[in-house]
């Protein structure tokens, strides 16, 4: 369906951009289809070249590839843009709608604005994140535990588009921020443990007091999953698979839990159960859950956690667009949302899918979050 939507997208800028223009017929047709082949270019990396999620190729050609892949899908929706206000326009103003419709100069314009855009949304993508500093109130915090900073890593997405100088630039940032706890919420590879093995190295120089722990998200389960859950281990990142822990900061209690992700499903392996993952947990501690999609927010929120961490989304990676993404996930798509009594936080990602190494407007984050006491916060 990827496939067919993407060739659509295509069809589209070769109608209202190509043909309209002062070409040559041959050169109209090459036009068309590097096109065509830019909105497909997955499927040859998916075919000859690793798979959809991990696409083996430099890291070099995956920015040329994103960068003009970016560029078409900004045209296309440029072009949309004025053809909808054409339409409406043409509606009071026959010869006014018909002059934006044809409008060449316009949709030249468009064309020069959306590849610069995409190569400015490339290099957001490939940069080594900023961090992002997040108060949030944990309800049943005890005042002890007032300041408890941790790290939420997300979407790390080692790939041939961010090895490993990348993957340890990240490591050396959250490190600085001494911290006491590093979560990772999934979406840590793409690719085999083979693949991928000297670019995920640098996270076993992850360090925290009260330790390092991440749950899977759809995409390791893309690729040897069974393997890589002992690679995580060895790593030193504990992993939560519908599990939980008690850490006892300051002497004092604190549940972090994780889930699954439902990918499992088609995969044949455990689905997302967070009632088995706070089973035996006393309603009176705190409790942060670690679920890498935020959609079913709510129902944790009834189980019993207090703060939900997420990723998933990438933040929708396009500000505007980003829209669609917040619509296929319950409204959630990034920053902090009250749920129920719960906290919910969703990252925008640490890194992203080789396949479309875009940002604009959705920046990428290394997230510390400072933990506070209910009535710190509601103090004046």
């Amino acid at each position: 369906m990827f496939h067919v939507f993407t060739g659509l997208i295509s069809l589209y800028v070769i109608w209202r951009f190509v043909l309209p223009l002062s070409l040559s017929r041959p050169a109209k047709g090459v036009l068309s289809l590097l096109l065509l082949g830019v909105a497909e270019h997955h499927l040859v990396t998916r075919n000859f070249f690793g798979s959809m999620a991990s696409p083996e190729v430099p890291a070099t050609l995956l920015m040329a590839l994103g960068w003009a892949f970016g560029a078409l899908l900004l045209l296309a929706m440029l072009l949309l843009l004025r053809d909808v206000v054409g339409v409406v326009v043409y509606v009071f103003s026959r010869e006014r709608g018909r002059g934006l419709l044809a409008a060449r100069g316009w949709a030249q314009g468009a064309a020069v604005a959306a590849a610069l855009l995409s190569a400015i949304g490339v290099w957001q993508a490939v940069r080594v994140p900023d961090v992002k500093t997040q108060e949030i109130a944990l309800p049943k915090l005890p005042p002890e535990l007032d300041g408890f900073r941790l790290v939420q890593l997300t979407d790390l997405h080692a790939s041939r588009l961010l090895e490993a100088p990348w993957m340890d630039a990240v490591v050396k940032k959250t490190n600085a921020l001494n911290p006491d706890l590093i979560v990772i919420t999934g979406d840590l590879v793409d690719g085999t443990t083979d693949a991928r093995a000297a670019d995920v190295l640098p996270l076993q120089a992850l360090r925290a007091p009260q330790g390092v722990y991440a749950i899977p998200g759809n995409h390791e389960y893309y690729a040897e999953y069974q393997r890589w859950l002992p690679a995580f281990e060895k790593l030193g990142l504990r992993l939560l698979l519908n599990d939980h822990v008690t850490l006892t900061p300051n002497g004092q209690r604190l549940v972090l839990a994780g889930v699954t992700d439902k990918m499992a499903a088609a995969y044949d392996q455990p689905v997302p159960d967070v009632a088995r993952a706070l089973q035996g947990v006393p309603k009176t501690d705190p409790v942060i859950l670690l679920s890498h999609r935020p959609p079913g927010a709510a129902l944790n929120a009834q189980a019993g956690a207090g703060l939900q961490l997420s990723g998933h989304t990438h933040g929708g990676q396009i500000l505007g667009p980003h829209l669609l993404t917040q619509l296929a996930n319950e409204g959630y798509v990034s920053g902090l949302y009250q749920v129920n009594g719960m906290q919910l936080y969703v990252s925008n990602g640490t890194g992203l899918w080789p396949g479309f190494p875009i940002r604009l407007g959705r920046p990428s984050e290394i997230t510390q979050i400072v933990l506070r006491a209910p009535a710190r916060v509601a103090a004046p």
